[in-house]
Parts: C-alpha cells; sequence; structure tokens
C-alpha cells in the first residue's frame, strides 16, 4: 500500500513539474529579451537562452523554431505590451484628445523607462537585422502612429478649425510626434532622473501648442534675404 502510494505521489510530482506550452514560451522569451538586450542580436547565444532558461537547446528550437523566430516573438510580444501600453493610458484620460495623448505619451515613456531592455531590443538591434524583423518592426511603429494620428484628428476636429488643417496634417504631426518620442528615448539615458510625464508634457507643449497656434492662423514663414 505503502509502495502503491508512493508511486502515486512520484506520477503527481512529475506531473506538476509539466509547464504549459504558452507559459514556457513566455519564459523563454522573459530571458532572451535580456540576453539579446545584453549581447545583441549576433553575439547572444541560444545555448546561454536556453541554460538561463533552464531548458535544453533544442526545446528552444521546438518552441521557437530558430534564433531568428526567437527574437521575433521577443520583438512582437514587447511592442504589443508598448502599444497596449499606450492604448491603455489613452483611453483612461477621459475625452480630450490632447489629454488621451499625454497620457499616452507618458505611458510610452514609462514603458521604456520600466523595461529598457525590451526597448534595446525593439529600437536600438532590430531595425540592423532581417526583412522580416525589420517588417515586424515596422508594423508596432505603425499601429503606434495609427493611435497618435488618430487623436491628433480628434483635436483639429475638436478645435472648430478643421478646414485650416486636414488629414495629411495630422499624419505629419503624428510623424513629428512619434519621430521625437523615439529620439528622446536616448535623451532619457543620457539625462536619468527625468519622469515620463514631465518629458511627456515638454513634447506636448513642442508639437501640440504649435499645432494650436497653426489652427489659429499662426505661421512662420521665413524672412525674405537683404539684398541691399
Amino acid at each position: 500500500m505503502t509502495g502503491t502510494s508512493g508511486a502515486a505521489q512520484g506520477r503527481t510530482a512529475g506531473h506538476r513539474k509539466r509547464v504549459p506550452r504558452q507559459v514556457r514560451e513566455q519564459q523563454i522569451i522573459d530571458v532572451a529579451v535580456r540576453v539579446f538586450a545584453k549581447r545583441g542580436y549576433h553575439a547572444a547565444s541560444v545555448d546561454e537562452i536556453a541554460e538561463l532558461a533552464g531548458i535544453s537547446k533544442p526545446m528552444v528550437y521546438l518552441y521557437l523554431d530558430s534564433k531568428e523566430g526567437l527574437f521575433l516573438a521577443c520583438l512582437r510580444r514587447e511592442a504589443e505590451r508598448l502599444v497596449a501600453a499606450f492604448q491603455e493610458a489613452a483611453r483612461g484620460a477621459g475625452t480630450a484628445p490632447e489629454l488621451r495623448l499625454y497620457a499616452g505619451l507618458s505611458a510610452f515613456f514609462a514603458f521604456v523607462a520600466e523595461h529598457r531592455d525590451s526597448w534595446v531590443v525593439l529600437h536600438r538591434q532590430a531595425s540592423e537585422l532581417s526583412e522580416a524583423i525589420a517588417a515586424a518592426v515596422g508594423e508596432a511603429r505603425r499601429a503606434v502612429m495609427a493611435e497618435v494620428a488618430g487623436l491628433v484628428r480628434d483635436g483639429i476636429t475638436d478645435s472648430g478649425r478643421g478646414a485650416r488643417l486636414g488629414s495629411q496634417d495630422a499624419d505629419f504631426v503624428a510623424h513629428a510626434l512619434v519621430g521625437a518620442a523615439d529620439s528622446l528615448t536616448d535623451w532619457m539615458e543620457r539625462n536619468p532622473g527625468q519622469s515620463p510625464e514631465g518629458i511627456a508634457l515638454q513634447l506636448m507643449n513642442m508639437v501640440w501648442v504649435g499645432m494650436r497656434d497653426v489652427l489659429e492662423g499662426e505661421a512662420w514663414v521665413p524672412e525674405a534675404p537683404d539684398r541691399g
């Protein structure tokens, strides 16, 4: 009776050690993000990732196919997290487009500050790799761009001066905002201690206030040179 009980307990313990595939994949990706961020794509080793994840190298390939497949999985997951953070913050900030944009940008900078390894993979490494990886980066960027452009268009519409600025202008402002936000992540690293909300506020003052002035009829044009 005791032997049977012990065998049953052994089977139960073995059963408990089995990790669902989806959970195991996320564990592998967690480790891979850290290794890719630390070593770069080319120097990163699947052997090291497998060892840190506590599984065999063939198991990594079984789950994620290849080193590129593993990097793509890291890239897509972190990009989805970033877009979700922006969307969730924007949705919870009320109805005013400028408040939603400010909240979304604050969430963006907070994500970069809190998940530095993720941002290194997304921002610094991915653009230098294969076409498949570049395509995944482009897809993530378009998702953020669409969110920002939509909020800018809402701001133009709410101003009652939609005839002055149109959809192309909203797209221009969205590209300026997203491009500036990308560049500011490097500035954040060189200037530690800056809050995500503070950086978002400065960016809003640089871009949103300028757009508002244009809606009010103000525009800068270069003066003609004095030819004497």
